[in-house]
């Protein structure tokens, strides 16, 4: 390996020493990338620019193995004449928007914190929620709500234990400490992920068209300012981190796990809202998350088509003898980096004083393309900006379908054996009991969901729903669901991907609300395993139809691979959320049964499929068949007509059927109040009838026992 002898040559000589193929493979990249990376600069980086390419092209940050499905998404609705459309697309910012009506829009948007969360459950989670408030309040929205989509091991492990009791106390004090409501979300309880549990985290803000920002450096000579507290070393190659299998030497990488601090959140965001509200005064703006100042600086510069001149001695550090590897790359929580229009630096720095806050300038926006990095009056590193952020390389993995698929999806369930009377009437009890299916309330107190005062049905419902106050005589009802169902993605990816996106709906329309928009978080394992590829590739293809024929678009979302214990990766896990809206607060509708003297109709037929069931598992302990098929034709006819039931006001109560099947549904709604109620089950069938409309009749008597 020849050593550079061409600018820039790096002033610490900590840092001035040629780099080595084991340094490039230590840092995640590829011989062939390496070689790339070569010829974009001309010549061999140094060790700063070397750690700047490793984490912007890994997978975290660039998606170079995803990137190629993920074009498939729908970004916007197909009738560019319906109501609600899109004004912001998956990509071009750090959250999409879509419209509400009357000026006004949402912003939202999920991503994940699985293994920083694996090593330090608590930091882990708590960083994962300020980063997304951060993605949301930079497009210059206010978050008005969270919900979070957890999976773990099986309970009964005490590793798992701690794992949730971390994870949980870090997701409660990040957000009841900053003052958002966390009103939903769901709990997964699986051996897949026994040392590799999944923490998907989402905000939602509101936002008026006028006032929607962008995170782009442009205007020659405009400063760029570094707002929030001083950078430190934790967090250091985050990126990097989160894009390679976890492994027993994984816990000595805590310093790859940031340390947040909501107190200091709750500043920055209404620092840079006030700041934002001043017209003219910020001309771009990003969070430093992921790869820290080094992907804030190179994006912002990417997306102005302009350079950027940075230097890293201007940037406030609150640990002694850092050098520019370690400024670049720290992820410290709760920094800005902020574009600011020349002559106005005054107006910023009086806004930031009030709130007790550094506001520093560290650089300038410069001509052509590359972003320069200086450091004790020399050039450590330069770099194009668009080689960073848009011309990462890009893969189209190898894939090959899992052998077992064949032997699951073939299953013959006629010889499943059947149960003795005893055997049967302990089903329902042992389903309920399932930590999947039982109740979260255990999980759901620990969370502050009436903060702000605008949440109308909290967690334990099939949506979250919440009034946006837009002023005096303007307010929106949304409504929000989270799911997937891992178990119907690992027998069938194709079909799991489509499912998450049917029941989510399913459960907007029996909350009374139509669908806006959806944003994704794709969990799964290595994508250089041929068998992983095809799992994700195919759960990506059932996503992408469900969202085309509901007319869905994506805002955007999150990639994260290589989720793996020692028994291999996890299940395919495509966490979908859906959004959509109230058209009147008398359409909210709950699960929850009022007065016992209701009729209910099982509206759809019941099913014979029981492949992935929790039956199969809890009953027989059988992790096969194939996964069920949705029809989504008729899956929007059942929607149509039960928003139209709800319209009449002829529903009180709905609720979406999903794990457990028909018994545990019904179940959650005779126990979903202070109050239960039990109830008489009546078959009654008529010949011909359509299978969207036949019946399954119910009468509620008020008694505690289920007849």
């Amino acid at each position: 390996m020849r050593v550079s002898t061409m600018l820039p040559t790096n002033p610490d000589p900590a840092l001035n020493f040629p780099v080595t193929p084991e340094d490039v493979e230590e840092l995640g990249l590829l011989p062939e990338e390496y070689k790339k990376i070569q010829e974009i600069l001309g010549r061999d980086p140094n060790i700063t620019e070397l750690g700047v390419f490793s984490v912007m092209w890994s997978e975290h940050c660039s998606y170079k193995n995803s990137k190629c499905l993920l074009r498939s998404f729908p970004t916007e609705k197909s009738d560019c004449h319906a109501p609600y459309q899109v004004l912001v697309k998956a990509g071009e910012e750090n959250a999409g928007v879509i419209d509400i009506g009357d000026g006004w829009a949402i912003c939202f948007k999920i991503e994940s914190h699985n293994h920083p969360s694996a090593v330090e459950p608590f930091e882990g989670a708590a960083t994962g929620v300020g980063g997304i408030i951060r993605d949301i309040f930079t497009m210059g929205a206010r978050p008005v709500l969270l919900t979070n989509s957890l999976r773990f091991g099986e309970i009964d492990s005490s590793h798992v234990k701690g794992l949730i009791r971390g994870v949980v106390q870090g997701i409660a004090h990040y957000g009841n400490c900053i003052g958002i409501p966390n009103v939903g979300g769901d709990i997964y309880f699986d051996s897949c992920y026994e040392g590799n549990p999944l923490v998907n985290a989402l905000c939602l803000g509101i936002v008026k068209h006028k006032e929607i920002k962008r995170g782009a450096a442009v205007g020659m000579g405009n400063p760029v300012y570094y707002v929030g507290p001083a950078t430190g070393r934790d967090g250091l190659g985050g990126a990097s981190f989160a894009s390679k299998e976890l492994s027993e030497e994984s816990a000595a990488d805590r310093p790859s796990v940031q340390k947040g601090d909501p107190f200091m959140e709750k500043l920055l965001l209404e620092a840079c809202l006030e700041m934002m509200a001043v017209p003219g005064l910020v001309v771009g703006i990003q969070d430093m998350g992921a790869a820290g100042l080094t992907c804030s600086s190179c994006e912002t510069a990417s997306r102005g088509n302009s350079g950027l001149e940075i230097d890293l001695d201007c940037v406030p550090q609150r640990e002694t003898g850092m050098n520019s590897y370690e400024i670049l790359l720290s992820e410290s929580q709760e920094r800005m980096l902020v574009i600011v229009q020349r002559g106005r630096e005054a107006e910023l720095e009086a806004i930031f004083k009030k709130w007790d806050l550094p506001a520093v300038v560290i650089g300038k926006v410069t001509e052509g393309e590359d972003l320069e990095f200086k450091q004790n009056n020399g050039l450590i590193a330069r770099i194009p900006a668009k080689a960073l952020a848009d011309d990462d390389p890009i893969y189209n993995r190898e894939f090959k379908k899992p052998n077992y698929l064949f032997e699951k999806q073939n299953w013959d369930e006629t010889k499943l054996p059947d149960l003795d009377d005893d055997a049967a009437k302990k089903t329902l009890p042992l389903l309920l009991s399932t930590p999947t299916i039982a109740h979260k309330d255990w999980v759901w107190r620990q969370y502050d969901h009436m903060v702000m005062t605008n949440t109308i049905v909290g967690p334990g419902s099939d949506a979250a729903i919440v009034r946006l106050r837009l002023g005096e005589d303007l307010e929106k009802i949304i409504a929000i669901s989270n799911d997937c169902n891992n178990r119907y993605c690992y027998l069938n990816p194709y079909r799991g991907g489509q499912i998450a996106i049917a029941e989510s709906i399913r459960n907007l329309a029996c909350s009374g609300a139509r669908p806006l928009a959806m944003t994704n978080c794709l969990n799964f394992g290595n994508p250089y395993k041929p068998e992983v590829f095809y799992m994700l590739k195919e759960c990506v293809r059932g996503l992408v139809d469900a969202c085309k024929f509901f007319d869905l678009p994506v805002l955007g979302g999150n990639v994260s691979l290589y989720n793996e214990n020692q028994e291999g990766a996890i299940d395919p896990t495509p966490v979908v959320s859906v959004v959509g809206i109230v058209d009147t607060e008398e359409m909210i509708t709950t699960q929850k049964l009022k007065n016992g003297d209701e009729a209910i109709i099982l509206i759809g037929g019941l099913c014979d499929e029981i492949g992935g069931s929790y039956y199969l598992k809890e009953i027989h302990d059988f992790k096969t068949g194939d996964a069920p098929t949705p029809n989504l034709a008729v899956e929007e006819q059942i929607n149509s007509f039960v928003l139209r039931l709800i319209k009449n006001k002829q529903v009180v109560a709905a609720h979406d059927i999903s794990e457990g099947g028909l018994l545990v549904a019904l179940t959650e709604m005779l126990f979903a109040q202070e109050q239960t109620f039990g109830a008489n089950l009546d078959i009654m069938w008529e010949t011909g009838q359509s299978a969207l409309m036949r019946n399954f009749s119910v009468k509620v008597r008020e008694e505690s026992l289920l007849q």
